[in-house]
């Protein structure tokens, strides 16, 4: 590793500990020859995630505009950051783990609000009535009637 200093290329590792889940490697480092400090990370190279949107656009995978997604549903709710971004960690790994580069934005939808409807059910709501764009009061009706079957 090349010290960013004095660009020399002998450097000795420190201090190696895994960090984010040991998903990645922070690594502390010395220059051999002008003796400075410094700290790199190692991470593997994840393939870019695509989603399918209902219409057949290809977007790339947001961790971000999920969270958002998921705060707006939980706003006022007893729900806490935390929460959401293990939710939305969670959710990543699992479409990650299916190995599929392309994903219907149906199957991540459908995945939050299994989730949410654990979680809290106020949000599972508001979230299903964005994402599943509801035109009247009947189909909200049937929504949350069949809210009220999964929780018997």
């Amino acid at each position: 590793m090349r010290c960013p200093f004095c660009h020399n290329d002998e450097t000795k590792v420190l201090d190696s500990r895994p960090i984010e889940g040991g998903t990645a490697i922070r690594r502390r480092r010395e220059c051999e020859v002008c003796s400075k400090r410094f700290t790199t990370y190692e991470r593997y190279e994840e393939l870019q995630l695509m989603v399918i949107k209902k219409d057949g656009r290809r977007e790339p995978f947001s961790r971000q505009k999920l969270l958002t997604g998921l705060v707006k549903a939980c706003e006022k709710r007893p729900v806490s950051t935390e929460q959401l971004e293990i939710m939305v960690s969670e959710i990543e790994r699992q479409l990650r783990d299916a190995n599929d580069r392309e994903v219907p934005s149906e199957r991540i939808g459908e995945e939050v609000m299994n989730r949410l409807f654990v979680t809290d059910e106020i949000a599972y709501i508001r979230f299903a009535s964005v994402y599943r764009q509801f035109k009247d009061i009947h189909k909200f009706m049937e929504e949350l009637d069949e809210l009220v079957k999964r929780r018997r």
